[in-house]
């Protein structure tokens, strides 16, 4: 049973029991196993981005992995190693649908993964693991880095011979160690403004751009 759609066959059986237990089922839990796990993903990821995509900067690289890893993925990968049937948990919470919640089964995918991390190593945790996100990395625009909102605006106007863009802080707030900026960003042809937040002037911009360059598609 503990080979079947996951591929690892446990020493450790315990191992895969609390990875596939949540916290709504009492102790122990896989919210420790999650923890680490989020790690080993993270890692295995990277480190296949960062071999099959040679030319690619550490942008294209950084955007690349957050798309593999977003809750959504992961829980896509959960459902198809079915892992939600699987899933122990209080009867409040299956009630509910835990089960098939992204949340919790992208959770449940992280804490399994570290099991087999710690039943097993890391090369043999690799061989299990890569082969879920092979859709997924083969969807990924290799060796095509996507060009940031500032970036794509510009080019944009430009190719239209009209005028740049201008941006303005309009506020920043928050502690020293968590500020919050919120940017503007202004065309004059087509006359447009769009407003965006971040943890960096420079971030409060790009997403103030991207949200410009979501209403002239719609203006076009």
């Amino acid at each position: 049973m503990a080979v079947d759609r996951i591929g690892h066959a446990f020493a450790d059986q315990g191992l895969l029991a609390q990875a596939l237990t949540h916290r709504s089922a009492g102790a122990p839990h896989n919210e420790r196993l999650e923890f680490l796990g989020d790690s080993v993903v993270n890692l295995l990821v990277a480190e296949t981005l960062f071999q099959r995509w040679p030319k690619a900067d550490e942008g294209a690289l950084t955007r690349a992995r957050a798309e593999l890893v977003r809750e959504a993925s992961l829980a896509t990968i959960a459902r198809d190693l079915q892992l939600g049937e699987r899933l122990t948990m209080g009867p409040g919470e299956m009630k509910s649908g835990g089960h098939r919640r992204d949340s919790i089964l992208a959770d449940a995918l992280e804490a399994v993964v570290a099991a087999i991390y710690l039943d097993a190593g890391f090369e043999p945790c690799r061989a299990v693991v890569l082969p879920w996100f092979e859709t997924s990395l083969a969807a990924l625009p290799v060796g095509r880095p996507e060009k940031d909102p500032k970036t794509r605006l510009q080019e944009w106007l430009q190719g239209r011979q009209r005028p740049l863009p201008v941006y303005e802080l309009v506020s920043e707030s928050g502690d020293d160690h968590a500020k919050l900026f919120l940017a503007r960003c202004t065309t004059l042809d087509p006359p447009l403004t769009a407003d965006g937040e971040g943890t960096s002037r420079r971030n409060a911009e790009q997403v103030a751009a991207a949200a410009l360059l979501d209403r002239l598609d719609i203006s076009k």
